[in-house]
């Protein structure tokens, strides 16, 4: 991810055929200003799709590091089979 977004003025907050066509074609999420500001961010579909698988795996990290400080318990033979059903997706 490079470290400044493409940034793609608009006079309202709606999409532009520029701001389309940048984000699919960098990956990269593209800063829609309006007046100056930011106002939106517009990422590939496919970007956003990796994004939530991502975001899915850290919730599920995060459920099991609570599950442990609970003191809840797994069979590690299910929880690396259902690792691998998750990785599999990428």
């Amino acid at each position: 991810m490079s470290s400044l977004p493409t940034i793609v003025p608009s006079p309202s907050c709606a999409p532009t055929p520029r701001g389309d066509q940048a984000a699919a074609a960098s990956q990269e999420p593209v800063v829609i200003t309006q007046r100056g500001r930011a106002a939106a961010v517009m990422v590939s579909a496919q970007s956003y799709e990796r994004t939530q698988h991502e975001l899915e795996i850290l919730r599920l990290l995060a459920r099991g590091e609570a599950e442990i400080e609970a003191g809840v318990g797994h069979d590690l033979d299910v929880v690396l089979a259902e690792a691998d059903e998750l990785l599999r997706g990428l």
